[in-house]
């Protein structure tokens, strides 16, 4: 066991309320981290019947309004630190995923032999209903999406949360056996995963990500394939074909391996062929769509559609039911969104767009003409690799934040680049700089956390100034 880690719980003999309350009922949970996840936490725990304290380094004032309503269950809240007595007498720690296992915190549960366990963990523990769960470096919330709006379409009861946006802790309790919760997984979640099973588990691809919390590749790499840890022969890991590493963390696994690719047919999976998505059972095989129907834009989305495909037809959607959930499907905000057309000039907010290899995948979706808008938060990426794309595709460089200088030094001489101390000002710069049939592209490649509250608030504030400076263009005329 790696220092930091956790001691894991003693898992439930049966799943659903009853066994997770049968395991819980009476004791003293202490949950750290009050943000989504840790509220949901809470609230699921005094449905089992445990005894909660919830804690979080934040004042009160900096946290949700939801975080004092709490005592109205009976909860003990402990703010603005973590004191020394707070793990006096705790039968079980629920840490919040963003909460490391390296946190001192983490650590002195394990040094007093106290077990800590994440909300995935508990949420699945406290549900009867099976799991189709996506992890991945890039992509995992449009598949999610994705992957839910097709078992919808095929008349199959399911419910999307987790990593997207929605606690599982808050969806989960009264989910009947045969509904599917399809959940977005993160690194961080799988953290502190060790009975979660996933019926189904996508693996999308692996790239460099999240290094400022992982102490390097490996352990990254490593806690991504803890997806299919627990998983057995009658469960399906659903891979990317065309990802070696991806394939290389799953051929040691029970579960039947079914794979994706853009670039080759697959024996068991989906595939393009041609310009059709198809799918393939053995010598059998199916079309699903055409490509060209799908209104998300780029390669990497035809990789997640054919991902989402292949996980869909596991659980027993057919491929006539998910062709016009496929054509349908508009995308998710923040993610290669389109939020203005100014001047001739595209505005787009990929603010989502968190890892270098993203920011890559979102330059290869326009030809070239690009503004690109980055930096914030540093992640401990390397953007090199960006500079025969930025030289081919990018006429400017708008830099932001923390790391402006570390993608400035990465990317010297491949672009034009001007700095900006706000995202109005960024926008700006680029439509001082744009011509019509240009793209304004926010990628940031980073963080969000040293200029806005999280990537969906920088997202508003690209959208805001896209929206401000149209609105001024049109008044001008």
């Amino acid at each position: 066991m790696r220092a930091g880690e956790a001691v894991p719980v003693t898992v439930p003999a049966l799943r659903g309320p009853a066994g997770a309350g049968a395991t819980l009922a009476g004791r003293r949970v202490v949950v750290v981290g009050l943000a989504r996840s840790g509220l949901a936490a809470c609230r699921l725990l005094v449905r089992l019947g445990a005894r909660v304290v919830a804690t979080d380094a934040k004042p009160g004032e900096a946290l949700p309004p939801d975080v004092a309503a709490l005592r109205d269950l009976g909860i003990v809240l402990i703010l603005g630190g973590h004191p020394d007595g707070l793990l006096a007498d705790a039968d079980v720690v629920v840490v919040s995923p963003g909460v490391p296992r390296t946190a001192p915190l983490v650590q002195r549960a394990r040094a007093a032999g106290v077990p800590v366990m994440g909300e995935v963990e508990l949420a699945y523990w406290s549900t009867e209903a099976r799991f189709a769960a996506v992890t991945g470096s890039n992509g995992k919330s449009t598949t999610t999406a994705l992957l839910g709006a097709l078992l919808r379409a095929a008349g199959i009861p399911c419910t999307v949360a987790g990593n997207i946006g929605v606690p599982l802790c808050g969806v989960v309790p009264d989910l009947p056996a045969d509904h599917w919760v399809v959940a977005e997984i993160s690194s961080f979640q799988l953290e502190t995963t060790v009975a979660f099973r996933p019926a189904v588990g996508v693996l999308l691809n692996l790239a460099p990500n999240h290094l400022d919390r992982h102490a390097d590749l490996e352990e990254y790499y490593g806690t991504k394939a803890r997806l299919f840890a627990a998983q057995q022969q009658e469960d399906c890991a659903v891979v990317n074909a065309d990802d070696p590493e991806a394939l290389g963390r799953t051929t040691a696994g029970r579960a039947r391996r079914v794979t994706f690719s853009r670039r080759r047919a697959v024996r068991v999976g989906a595939f393009l062929d041609g310009d059709r998505i198809v799918l393939a059972a053995g010598d059998r095989m199916a079309p699903v769509a055409p490509a060209g129907c799908l209104r998300i834009p780029g390669a990497h989305n035809l990789e997640n559609a054919l991902a989402a495909v292949a996980a869909a037809a596991e659980i027993g959607a057919r491929p006539s039911a998910m062709a016009a959930a496929l054509a349908a499907f508009p995308g998710l905000e923040h993610r290669l969104e389109a939020v203005a057309t100014a001047g001739g000039v595209r505005y787009i907010n990929d603010s989502k767009g968190t890892t270098v290899d993203a920011v890559g995948r979102s330059l290869e979706s326009f030809p070239g003409g690009i503004l690109l808008i980055a930096g914030g938060k540093d992640k401990g990426g390397d953007f090199r690799p960006l500079r025969p794309l930025v030289r081919e595709r990018v006429k400017g460089l708008i830099l932001m934040g923390e790391a402006r200088a570390k993608i400035q030094e990465h990317l010297a001489g491949a672009a034009p680049v001007v700095a900006a101390e706000s995202m109005e000002a960024a926008v700006r710069a680029a439509a001082d700089r744009a011509a019509p049939g240009d793209v304004v592209l926010l990628s940031p490649g980073c963080a969000s956390f040293d200029m806005f509250r999280d990537y969906e608030d920088r997202g508003r504030a690209v959208k805001a100034a896209g929206a401000a400076l149209k609105a001024g263009m049109t008044n001008d005329q």
